[in-house]
């Protein structure tokens, strides 16, 4: 499967909230989504800009895990895009154990609060992390990002294909204020 997508900052999240909601959308899941990133010592999939995560969809008393693998990033026209294989975990401390045994270690944690809606083809996520800005994720094909854009009511211009460390850097550069994507130290 690959994943196309463009990421931007969102400016007022009950407003495109309910834009997205009077234009048709269906909220898929509201929640905690918390993403650990593994790599070998030697960063081989780092220096491959491949990733390997484990990311757990959390609400209330539910946990759903899955574990991903992420090609190298493309950018096609303006979209990112990158292979993506992903599958349900029924034991989540199994695979951490087995990703341990294996020489895996975790190299990144982020921790957000989303709600993911579905809407002409398009999957939208907002995402709210412990300290930085709030961002909204859209994706799907190219046709369906673009048509989710314009229901969200954001300029098209305040979206891009960069990575969550270049809305990091700009967060701090911005406010002085070292951003926080996960609530580990």
């Amino acid at each position: 499967m690959r994943e196309v997508e463009l990421k931007a900052v969102v400016d007022d999240l009950p407003a495109r909230r309910a834009r997205l909601e009077n234009a048709g959308a269906i909220l898929e899941y509201e929640g905690t989504l918390l993403d650990r990133r593994y790599d070998l010592p030697s960063g081989d999939l780092s220096r491959r800009d491949e990733v390997l995560r484990v990311r757990s969809y959390r609400k209330l008393d539910s946990v759903r895990t899955y574990l991903d693998w992420k090609g190298a990033t493309e950018i096609r026209d303006v979209y990112k895009t990158r292979e993506e294989i992903s599958t349900l975990v029924d034991d989540p401390d199994a695979l951490e154990e087995i990703l341990g045994r294996l020489g895996f270690a975790m190299t990144m944690a982020i921790d957000r609060d989303i709600a993911q809606y579905r809407i002409r083809g398009a999957t939208v996520r907002f995402e709210t992390y412990p300290r930085m800005d709030v961002l909204v994720e859209v994706e799907g094909d190219p046709e369906a990002i673009e048509s989710a854009i314009e229901a969200l009511g954001m300029a098209r211009g305040q979206f891009t294909n960069e990575r969550l460390n270049s809305f990091v850097q700009r967060f701090e550069n911005r406010t002085g204020v070292k951003a926080a994507i996960s609530h580990s130290p």
